[in-house]
């Protein structure tokens, strides 16, 4: 196996310029994180026209990128501890017994092993990240315009049946990003395309219009609409260090959480909350023998929170070698590719080995920045969460504004921003998920092209979708992971009505 993309990578990495870049992108994404409900999503979407306006190269933005994805991921910690509300949807499981220890006066302890157990998590994905990038890019290559297509439905029946536990709100999310997708002229025909006679729209929809709006304005106003809410902030942080004991009782359950979280990031469409969700839940059927899991249990604090970490570096994998968003934040990230005229896919390894590598080693080196940030500074980041909303809310609309402007120059795609912003909080308070809509918008542009090279390849003929051995394996997994979750819940619920019966 070649590591040489990696070694090019540690270079670009440990350069005193990215690394700057990516001691600030793990400082502001631990803030962001530790902000209730904001999410790496939408710390991304704020600073990607920022740094795009900078004139930033595609490697240190990727940098700046992965460094607030990665510190969003362990600040997302701090508001589940010491306020019993998750940072994004990641964190839910921490606060099942993270809150507990912090109730008990153990916030500090709470904090620092959560840190450790998150540095563990995202080095360990990192080291998956390296060894399976080079290993699934080689495979692809083999990829045609039909087997892409293929891909991108494959993506799709993973993302329905995985992400929440409202699969036909999430397929609705994913039909929007696909219609939206297709707004613009035609790239075939030249025909223009759901524009309503607006020219700026010719050029279709903009990404970073469409991603601000959708998280940053909508973020905005459901902050507005729960402005009156209180919470209870622990304040009592008592001893910032973990015990040596409760380390060496959670270890086993980190690695496990660790393996659990990078292999469920590398599924498409899947994301933090089904990891940490599953690496929960399987810790304490492993390991509650006492009953003491949701009461203040280390274990339960250190397995979501590696497995969070873990997940973030195996969404990267998908993205990076296929073209494929793991998660939601990935396929914001993805799109910033796109802005600079790269396509993620198997030859992005070989044509620019910086970027891949970069993102690489910026992963590793990140990590061992955000464990020297968070164990002497968290105090400082859990000052974040008495930040009030008339200054956070105002705060993130001038940013959006400020970054759309500068990006495109267009008081219509600020009107559009907000627009967007405004259908994305009644979907919002609808119970949709915006993740679904962003892969679907990023993925049906690409899904739409190969689509029509292959039948244009075929003059026509849909067989090629179905002609190699690589297609038929893809559809075959698209329709096992579109239909198996539905066969195993009938008859999960035939098996409760026998035995409701018998009984």
């Amino acid at each position: 196996m070649n590591f040489e993309y990696l070694a090019h990578g540690f270079a670009v990495a440990l350069t005193w310029q990215n690394l700057l870049i990516g001691f600030v992108g793990c400082f502001i994404g631990t803030m962001v994180g530790a902000l209730p409900a904001i999410g790496p999503i939408n710390g991304i979407a704020l600073l990607l026209p920022i740094a795009y306006t900078m004139g930033l190269p595609p490697e240190s933005t990727m940098i700046l990128l992965a460094a607030v994805y990665c510190g969003a991921e362990y600040g997302g910690r701090i508001s589940s501890i010491l306020l019993n509300v998750p940072g994004d949807a990641g964190a839910v499981m921490t606060a099942m017994d993270g809150y507990p220890m912090a109730k008990q006066g153990r916030a500090g302890e709470a904090l620092a092993l959560s840190g450790l157990s998150s540095f563990v998590g995202g080095i360990l994905g990192s080291i998956g990240l390296a060894l399976f990038a080079p290993l699934l890019s080689g495979l692809a290559i083999g990829f045609g315009p039909a087997e892409y297509f293929v891909l991108m439905v494959f993506a799709f029946a993973t993302l329905g049946s995985m992400v929440g536990d409202q699969p036909v709100k999430t397929l609705i999310g994913c039909t929007l990003g696909l219609m939206l997708a297709t707004v613009g002229i035609d790239a075939t025909s030249g025909a223009y395309r759901f524009t309503f006679d607006e020219p700026e729209l010719g050029d279709g929809i903009e990404f970073v219009v469409l991603v601000i709006g959708l998280f940053s304005i909508s973020e905005a106003l459901i902050i507005l609409e729960h402005q009156g809410r209180g919470f209870t902030m622990i304040r009592d942080l008592g001893r910032m260090t973990a015990r040596w004991a409760d380390i060496v009782k959670c270890t086993g359950a980190t690695l496990r959480s660790s393996l659990i979280g990078f292999i469920v990031g590398v599924l498409p469409g899947t994301g933090a909350s089904v990891s940490s969700a599953i690496s929960y839940t399987t810790e304490k059927r492993f390991s509650d023998t006492e009953g003491t899991f949701g009461k203040g249990d280390v274990r339960g604090l250190a397995a979501p929170e590696a497995a969070n970490n873990a997940t973030a570096c195996g969404a990267f994998v998908p993205m990076l070698t296929l073209g494929v968003p793991g998660s939601g934040t990935t396929a914001v990230m993805l799109g910033a590719l796109m802005l600079y005229n790269i396509q993620p896919g198997p030859m992005l390894l070989v044509e620019r080995p910086e970027i891949v590598g970069g993102l690489v080693a910026s992963l590793f080196v990140g990590n061992f920045i955000l464990l020297a940030l968070n164990l002497p500074l968290v105090n400082i980041f859990a000052r974040v969460l008495t930040v009030p909303n008339w200054l956070l809310v105002p705060g993130i609309l001038v940013l959006s504004i400020v970054g759309v402007y500068s990006t495109h120059a267009s008081v219509f795609s600020i009107f559009l921003m907000l627009g967007i912003g405004l259908i994305g909080w009644l979907l919002r308070k609808a119970g949709f998920d915006m993740a679904p809509l962003i892969l679907g918008f990023v993925l049906g542009r690409v899904m739409e092209v190969n689509l029509r090279n292959a039948l244009a390849i075929s003059g026509g003929d849909p067989s090629i979708l179905f002609q190699s051995t690589i297609s038929i394996v893809l559809w075959v997994m698209a329709a096992a992971v579109a239909i198996l979750p539905w066969y195993l819940s009938r008859r999960a619920k035939r098996r409760i009505k026998q035995a409701a019966l018998t009984a």
